[in-house]
């Protein structure tokens, strides 16, 4: 079993933000929506942390639009599991001859690739962290390929949060203690260093994922 530490993504983010200049810290709302993002993400869940990060945010100035869209943003850690299961139950359902993964997809599955990744360069990015997993989530289920794409929009599409902030709490549930989930990490890092974030925001976002306790249970 491959045990990721949390030094070790840090250490990590240190190395890929080693050339970039420091820039400006984050602002109190954006510490803010932060800190409420990784405290009411699945792998935290507590409530009178919750509470405290929801107070936090709206004394910071946050409207209601941009405390729900960071909720929203960070509810979506539950498309994880999608992706880490679906290129192997796509395996073993070939292995057992339930599907042919080797067969070109078909008309309708082909136009949902297109309309939904096509050459979009963050799904790019995204597939040289999980290679496959779109791919096989498409073979498996039309539907749920089209819920994970509709679900995931939501935060992006509303845009009352800026993406700089957006790509921070998301860098920073991947890297609480409950969770570590490299992939997502890395895919983050990368876009928020693409967005002109410096190094200092970025450390900041990591502080801040460390500070959140194991889950230790929902009331």
């Amino acid at each position: 079993m491959t045990v990721i530490s949390i030094a070790q993504l840090r250490a990590e983010a240190e190395t890929m933000t080693a050339s970039l200049g420091e820039g400006e810290p984050l602002d109190a709302l954006g510490v803010a929506l932060v800190t409420l993002a990784v405290t009411a993400s699945v792998t935290a869940l507590e409530r009178a942390g919750i509470e405290r990060a929801i107070a936090r945010a709206f004394d910071a100035g946050a409207t209601i639009a941009q405390v729900q869209e960071i909720l929203a943003l960070s509810s979506g850690l539950g498309v994880h599991t999608l992706m880490v299961t679906a290129a192997p139950v796509l395996d073993a359902a070939a292995t057992r001859g339930l599907i042919d993964a080797a067969q070109p997809l078909d008309a309708e599955r082909q136009s949902l690739w297109d309309q939904y990744v096509g050459n979009d360069p963050f799904w790019k990015g995204f597939t040289e962290e999980l290679p496959g997993f779109l791919e096989a989530m498409l073979r498996l289920s039309p539907d749920i390929f089209v819920g994970f794409f509709d679900y995931c929009a939501i935060p992006w599409r509303s845009g009352t949060v800026r993406a700089r902030i957006k790509e921070l709490a998301a860098l920073a549930c991947d890297v609480t203690s409950s969770h570590r989930f490299r992939p997502g990490f890395r895919v983050h890092l990368k876009n928020a260093i693409a967005l002109g974030i410096g190094r200092r925001a970025i450390l900041q976002a990591l502080d801040i994922a460390a500070a959140v306790p194991e889950h230790c249970g929902t009331d």
